[in-house]
């Protein structure tokens, strides 16, 4: 069965089939933040007991075990499918280049 891409807000979580080697696994304290707000500081994020993030370079990744639900203050609750993603975050075009957008 083919999983689905997720998007909530400036986060799209697109699936792969496992992350691929010579990543460094990030620490997380309680909880996964794969992207925080600029004014109001709510965050998406994962409980850490469910999900480990990964980074090679300027890419993240993401392994979400079953139950894992991604969550922010301002958005409803996503429900992810087991397995391994690549982060991206959403970005937007201004005369001195492009920039993170944020929530």
């Amino acid at each position: 069965m083919k999983r689905k891409q997720y998007r909530q807000g400036d986060v799209l979580l697109i699936p792969i089939d496992s992350v691929p080697n010579g990543t460094i696994e990030e620490s997380a304290d309680g909880r996964v933040v794969l992207a925080y707000g600029e004014v109001t500081g709510h965050a998406h994020a994962i409980d850490a007991t469910m999900a480990k993030t990964f980074q090679k370079g300027s890419d993240r990744y993401l392994v979400v075990s079953d139950g894992a639900v991604l969550r922010h203050e301002e958005h409803s609750p996503l429900k992810l499918a087991p397995g391994a993603y690549k982060v991206q975050l959403q970005r937007e075009y201004e005369p001195q280049g492009f920039r993170p957008v944020t929530d």
